[in-house]
Parts: structure tokens; C-alpha cells; sequence
């Protein structure tokens, strides 16, 4: 049976690093931040305060999908943390191959920008969480993974997530 890999979005602000990385540890895994898959002009934009366009993500995306691909066919089971915002995002993700199971975490606008105001030194500045909220499209019921708010402290978050994961039947293996 292929490894499912396990990619942890949301925006910016929601915990994606934190969740995923105690995600990772939880079960064993490795962790990668999808923000070190960044070029250095998609780094230089959101630090100017830029919003990326989908132009500068698709090969992002491309990157984490293969990455994602490459460690499911080295039986490498590992979690990615990644925005991946729109259906379409995470459907370029998919389509390098992997099987992928999303952990969407959400919150509400005024606890994820009291986050991003509150951390020092990340290339993505607190004003552009409302561009991310705008394209934020939610998990569909027909994709595979769980939604998880926020508002509970990281252990908490990562139980409800490896709950959902582990009574989550896999799609297309019986």
C-alpha cells in the first residue's frame, strides 16, 4: 500500500509549521516546510508585501507535489506544511502523484492576524493575510482530509487531526 503523505494548510498565521512538525513527530514522519520550497523572487514579493499571483505558484506547487511524490515512492512517509489556499492548489499538488491527506486549519481573522503580528523575522508580513483569506477556498466534502480549527493549543490540534486521520478510510485502496 502507497504511503499517504500528509500536507497541512491553511494561511499564514494558522500554524501550519508548528501543527505540521508536531504532526510529523507524533507519527514518525518527516517534516518539511513548504516556505523553504519558495524561489527567492516569490520570497523577495511577500516581503515587499506583495501577494503572490497563481502565475508564481504553479511552480511552487509543482515542487511540494514532486517532493511529496518523490518521498511516498521512497516510502518516506512525511508531512509538508503548505498553504495550498484554492482546490486548484491542491489539485497541482495531487497531480505530481502523491497520495495526499489534507489537515485544513482554520481559525478566525482576528486570531490569525494577532499571530502574524506577533512573530518576528517571516518573510510574509501581517497584511497580507486578508489577500489569503480572499482566494481561501475550504476543503470540498469529495476531497481527503479533515478541517481543524485553531483555537485549542497544538497538542489538541494534532489529536483532533490524527483522529480524523487514522478512522479516515483512504479513497481507491480497499
Amino acid at each position: 500500500m502507497a504511503t499517504i503523505q500528509i500536507c497541512v494548510m491553511g494561511v499564514s498565521g494558522s500554524g501550519k509549521s508548528t501543527v505540521g512538525a508536531e504532526l510529523a513527530a507524533r507519527l514518525g514522519r518527516g517534516f518539511a516546510d513548504g516556505d523553504d520550497f519558495h524561489s527567492e523572487s516569490n520570497r523577495a514579493k511577500m516581503a515587499a508585501g506583495q501577494p503572490l499571483t497563481d502565475e508564481d505558484r504553479w511552480p511552487w506547487l509543482g515542487t511540494i507535489g514532486a517532493y511529496l511524490r518523490d518521498e511516498m515512492i521512497a516510502d518516506r512517509p512525511t508531512v509538508v506544511a503548505c498553504s495550498a489556499l484554492k482546490r486548484v492548489y491542491r489539485d497541482r499538488i495531487r497531480a505530481a502523484g502523491a497520495s495526499v491527506y489534507f489537515v485544513f486549519l482554520t481559525g478566525n481573522e482576528e486570531l490569525l492576524q494577532q499571530r502574524m503580528e506577533s512573530r518576528a523575522g517571516h518573510f510574509m508580513k501581517a497584511g497580507m493575510l486578508e489577500s489569503q483569506l480572499s482566494i481561501l477556498e475550504p476543503l470540498d466534502d469529495d476531497e481527503f482530509g479533515v478541517t481543524v480549527n485553531v483555537t485549542g493549543d497544538v497538542p489538541q490540534i494534532v489529536t483532533e487531526a490524527l483522529a480524523d486521520f487514522a478512522a479516515t478510510e483512504v479513497p481507491g485502496i480497499a
